[in-house]
């Protein structure tokens, strides 16, 4: 078996040494869409909704999904985030919110993982507090869009 990072000689997942790795300043931008029924965005966006701020509820799961990433993926290190933004965007054109999240540390490894984790958690949320009336929601694109910091360096997508 080829030796990779997360796998030992034995094939077995292992946690990544960054022990040795600098300490830098890292960022990642990552963000994804929500689309529904024109009248449950217009729910979202006018206020109505029972339960209250949708998005307002949605920004605050998704800065902390991205504090508790390495509790949810095995082999994701915990990190010293030192700043989370979760925007979002309505596109009425295509009935859907885009969410986009930004995060930062200072550290040995990289923070796209808490990026990608903050924006599916945020639409999961506004899912979850509009389902009653729109089962059809649909989650879509959630990717990286951009990083930073370390060995590797500036990365954008195209």
């Amino acid at each position: 078996m080829t030796h990779t990072p997360h796998f030992n000689q034995a094939g077995e997942a292992i946690m990544v040494d960054v022990g040795e790795k600098a300490i830098t300043q890292r960022t990642a931008i990552a963000e994804g869409y929500i689309e529904m029924q024109s009248a449950t965005l217009s729910m979202i966006l006018n206020g109505e909704h029972k339960k209250g701020d949708v998005l307002a509820v949605a920004r605050i799961a998704g800065i902390m999904a991205s504090k508790k990433t390495s509790d949810l993926i095995p082999l994701c290190h915990p990190l010293p985030i030192t700043h989370v933004a979760v925007e979002f965007n309505a596109e009425a054109e295509h009935n859907r919110i885009r969410c986009q999240t930004l995060v930062k540390t200072n550290g040995q490894t990289g923070v796209e993982m808490e990026a990608l984790a903050a924006v599916q958690i945020a639409l999961l949320t506004i899912y979850d507090m509009c389902k009653a009336t729109d089962r059809g929601m649909t989650l879509q694109a959630v990717r990286l869009i951009e990083k930073d910091g370390g060995k590797s360096g500036h990365w954008r997508r195209d």
